[in-house]
């Protein structure tokens, strides 16, 4: 698999996406404002799927929940299970490392309102599909958010119908694992329908099967 099938960062199949890239680009001149690449081990057996990257987040910093209250909670819950070598996500030049975890997202440009449309997921879904197949046999995906859940099922050829979205819902196809959560974002966690506790259960859960 080669790695441009995984990550295009000259990418623009999207109109509507490269567009808005391109306005931001006059408007923040100084961000990543382009396809945000997978971030973490290459060969790692734990693969998190977010949504797309944030504005002032990954659209800014060019890493997966870097610079964006989503991050928080993600970077220092791996730290807790020993999947990176610090709690705290800041910018590409700190140092950070994943250990045996990597992250993506189910669309890597930053959609209008954070919303994409379906022609949008489907399209990035190719890339998604060709990482998924780096993965080795009893490997974990973890989905953040139904819309990833949804994309990693279409990733794997499956039916949407068969495998129902639900927080720490564990589903087995094929050899590999899919582990559900509700999505790290400021309002799941401000509304407390995503606790710490509830995510350092699914984390739990990802490390044990692992092991």
């Amino acid at each position: 698999m080669s790695q441009k099938e995984i990550f295009d960062i000259d990418c623009r199949q999207c109109p509507r996406l490269a567009s808005f890239l391109d306005e931001l680009n006059v408007k923040y001149p100084d961000y990543h404002n382009r396809p945000v690449a997978p971030f973490g081990d290459k060969k790692a057996r734990l693969l998190i799927v977010g949504l797309a990257p944030g504005m002032h987040g990954a659209n800014a910093t060019g890493r997966p929940f870097t610079g964006d209250h989503a991050g928080i909670l993600l970077y220092e819950t791996l730290f807790k299970y020993g999947f990176s070598n610090q709690g705290t996500s800041v910018s590409k030049n700190d140092r950070l490392k994943l250990k045996n975890c990597r992250i993506t997202n189910a669309v890597k440009c930053l959609p209008p309102q954070n919303k994409p449309v379906g022609s949008e997921v489907a399209t990035c879904n190719a890339f998604l599909s060709a990482e998924l197949k780096t993965l080795k046999p009893g490997s974990v995906i973890l989905a953040l958010g139904t819309l990833a859940h949804n994309a990693v099922l279409r990733a794997l050829g499956e039916k949407l119908s068969a495998y129902k979205f639900g927080h720490e819902a564990q589903h087995k196809i094929n050899e590999l694992i899919l582990l559900d959560s509700y999505h790290c974002s400021r309002y799941n966690t401000q509304t407390r329908r995503l606790t710490e506790p509830m995510f350092h259960s699914v984390f739990k859960k990802a490390k044990a099967l692992l092991a």
